[in-house]
């Protein structure tokens, strides 16, 4: 597991943009917009990473305040610099959140849990955060079969050398799925838990597009490229080019799938301990 994690290298916000940052906003504006929830309220993102979901609950929710977390320094002051109204950005890690018990109305996380050692404890953090009755709301990438990028990326990574295998997303990442995420909340005791698929498009203007930001080092699939030498590096570039399909123009169109789960916290309830 160790090993894996040296890939796990977010670090950059700018080559994060590049890489996945542009796709984050997209379904983070699908996810705030079907919570149900109003607006005014005090809102917890935990791993905000560079803000972006941040970002569009402060431009679609009118929130009361934000606090927004993440363990990365660089994130944080990306976040910082671009999410508007009233947030506050902290570099705190998301299994010891510094913030009071029963404090927020609603407490998010995106695409983070999956990169966490212990997600369960996170999410039980999330919940001493939240008032009863609050919502408590995360999604992650369907990374098993509906990220279409990264899917046809480690497969053909692993066709040409099987050792790839234990980096793919797919494969080390069991949360990312409907039954593990709904049984990650109804093990926190939240209440009318649902899980539901967000779906995004991702077109790359050309593979150039698709395949420059896998060379920035931001992330298990592009750690894995940088490990490579540089004719193993030319081998995956070319099989990976003839496993995307191209429109005439040049463009390559593909949709990223995401998993998002919902509960409340019962009213009345008491903070965790």
């Amino acid at each position: 597991m160790q090993e894996q994690r040296r890939f796990d290298v977010w670090a950059a916000g700018a080559a994060y943009e590049r890489y996945m940052g542009r796709w984050s906003r997209a379904v983070a504006e699908e996810f705030v917009a079907r919570l149900d929830c109003a607006d005014g309220l005090r809102w917890l993102d935990v791993g905000c990473g560079t803000g972006a979901l941040s970002a569009v609950v402060a431009a679609r929710r009118s929130p009361l305040r934000i606090v927004a977390c993440d363990r990365s320094e660089a994130f944080v002051g990306s976040a910082r610099a671009t999410v508007p109204g009233p947030v506050r950005c902290l570099v705190a890690d998301a299994s010891s959140l510094p913030v009071r018990d029963a404090a927020y109305d609603v407490v998010v996380s995106g695409l983070t849990l999956n990169f966490l050692p212990r997600p369960a404890e996170a999410v039980a953090g999330m919940v001493r955060a939240l008032r009863p009755g609050g919502l408590a709301a995360a999604y992650v990438w369907d990374y098993s079969e509906g990220m279409q990028f990264l899917r046809r990326f480690w497969d053909t990574a692993v066709a040409l050398d099987p050792a790839a295998a234990a980096l793919d997303e797919g494969r080390r990442f069991p949360d990312c799925r409907p039954d593990a995420l709904r049984a990650l909340w109804t093990g926190a005791a939240l209440v009318d838990v649902s899980v539901t698929a967000l779906e995004v498009p991702t077109v790359f203007a050309d593979f150039t597009d698709l395949w420059q930001p896998f060379l920035a080092g931001q992330g298990p699939a592009p750690g894995y490229v940088a490990s490579l030498t540089e004719p193993d590096r030319d081998r995956l570039r070319d099989a990976y080019e003839t496993a995307v399909s191209s429109r005439p123009d040049g463009s390559i169109p593909l949709t990223a799938r995401a998993w998002a789960v919902s509960g409340r916290k019962g009213e009345g309830r008491e903070s965790p301990t």
